[in-house]
């Protein structure tokens, strides 16, 4: 037995010693790096038996710094971590969700390699340009050190960002992701068609033949947008004419339970919330004028039931909102003042070209505002896809900037809760918002005089009164409402 431990020992020498001469041979090759890898040797096995040796290398540790995603952010709030201390991460896998005043973002990793440290809690404040985590590398010390040993530079929101809808994520490479910059294209708005959603290059090309001035929202495959069988509660809302939410499927009443504290609870107002106080106060400074009106959609109900199960059997579910945002665009040719902007010491008026409609929508998140881009260049049915598409995206948590962004103009359907009349607060820089109630079966009148159930909605309009007055949102809502109870009007003023 001592002799095999002495063999063993002899062999061990030889390796350092071959080591150490290949060193010496290389000198060229051989210098002080601050992440030098050092082998580690282990026995395994009986001393009796011949020495077996495993190298195990402790990668370089790389600081994942939050890098800027845009729109002015310096902080966020991180809303869930999808990784733990010790857990091994590849590229694009995610890393955490985080919340800002504007949008819920998914960070992911750009290296591979293992979690060693969480810098932040749940619920806590990260700074941008500080670390999220630590991350055991498994690329070369060289490379790490060319990239990033001491800071990430900051990159664009896409490139450590995806979305994610029903289990597929938004990739890259580093080549299609340049080419998107390089085009101004943001890849959350690019459809992949690669392995497992992955963006490719011909992606990119498709989505600039596309283009027609302005960036079009995409379309969702088919078999991403279909939608369960309604129910029969579901069916029977419908029939009554009450109008949804433009989702998916109608959701279910949530359950208001009472809180008992024992003490006061005092929390810093953040996120969403923080972003609400701000839009507010500045909208609160706008002199508002309000009008209100009634429209029957007698005429839409019966249009609406003979057109929904066409848009069903395509896997999109068609509610009223399409026909209202559309009409809107339509009013919106004829009065191009309220799709326009002004700036804060009101001194110039600038008229949008797109009209990017908004939709308040509520979510587990609070109250969002996304909206359809270029709806004057849409069908009522390409309206309804991207309807569904962002009632999905709020559902799900994932409305990002993209959404949230660009907006011209606002419509609020407080009637899917149950409201009559509201009084509606524009959101600067826009000048006007809507606010639609239910439709309920009331009695009115017909041409001759005879008493009949109407489909009647009120509607509630304010306007920034000092550039509208009160004549030109009057005529804009009586063209709105002309589009609505005849909506065959619409069809000869459609594009």
């Amino acid at each position: 037995m001592l002799t095999a431990s002495r063999k063993s020992f002899k062999l061990l020498s030889v390796l350092v010693s071959q080591q150490f001469c290949c060193r010496r041979s290389h000198p060229q090759t051989f210098r002080y790096k601050r992440s030098l890898q050092i082998p580690f040797f282990r026995w395994e096995g009986d001393c009796s038996r011949s020495l077996h040796t495993s190298i195990v290398w402790q990668g370089p540790i790389v600081q994942f710094k939050l890098s800027d995603i845009g729109e002015g952010i310096m902080e966020v709030t991180v809303k869930e971590w999808y990784v733990k201390e010790g857990d091994k991460v590849s590229q694009f896998d995610s890393i955490c969700e985080v919340q800002s005043d504007k949008a819920s973002v998914t960070i992911t990793s750009r290296y591979d390699g293992v979690i060693r440290k969480l810098y932040y809690d749940v619920d806590a404040t990260a700074l941008v340009g500080k670390p999220l985590v630590d991350i055991e590398t498994e690329s070369s010390s060289e490379l790490i050190q060319e990239e990033d040993v001491v800071e990430t530079p900051a990159m664009a929101r896409e490139e450590h960002t995806h979305q994610e809808i029903k289990g597929h994520k938004t990739q890259a490479t580093p080549a299609v992701r340049r080419l998107a910059m390089e085009n101004n294209i943001k890849l959350s708005e690019v459809v992949g068609t690669g392995k497992d959603g992955r963006i490719l290059k011909e992606d990119i090309l498709n989505f600039l033949a596309k283009q027609t001035g302005a960036i079009l929202p995409p379309t969702p495959p088919f078999q991403e947008i279909q939608t369960p069988c309604p129910t029969p509660s579901v069916l029977a809302a419908a029939a009554a004419g009450l109008v949804g939410t433009p989702s998916t499927t109608k959701p279910p009443p949530k359950t208001i339970r009472p809180v008992f504290t024992e003490k006061d609870v005092t929390e810093p107002i953040k996120g969403f919330q923080k972003a609400m106080v701000k839009t507010m106060m500045a909208a609160l400074k706008i002199p508002h004028f309000g009008y209100c009106d009634e429209v029957d959609l007698s005429r839409l109900v019966t249009l609406r039931s003979e057109l929904r199960r066409v848009s069903e059997s395509r896997g999109v579910k068609l509610s009223y909102m399409p026909f209202f945002i559309k009409a809107a665009s339509l009013g919106l040719l004829h009065f191009p003042i309220l799709n326009a902007s002004v700036d804060e010491s009101c001194q110039n008026i600038t008229y949008k070209a797109s009209h990017n409609i908004g939709l308040a929508m509520d979510t587990s998140q609070g109250l969002l505002v996304p909206n359809v881009k270029n709806v004057q260049l849409l069908s009522v049915f390409e309206i309804a896809q991207e309807l569904n598409r962002l009632q999905a995206l709020g559902a799900a948590g994932q409305l990002g900037a993209t959404e949230l962004s660009g907006g011209t103009f606002t419509l609020s359907n407080i009637g899917s809760i149950g409201g009559t009349y509201a009084k509606p607060v524009i959101l600067p820089p826009e000048v006007a918002i809507g606010a639609l109630g239910k439709i309920q079966v009331l009695p009115r009148f017909d041409a001759s005089g005879e008493l009949i159930p109407a489909h009647i909605m009120k509607v509630s309009w304010s306007a920034d009164h000092r550039i509208i007055d009160g004549a030109t949102m009057c005529r804009f809502s009586n063209l709105w409402r002309e589009y609505l109870e005849n909506p065959a009007c619409m069809v000869l003023d459609l594009k």
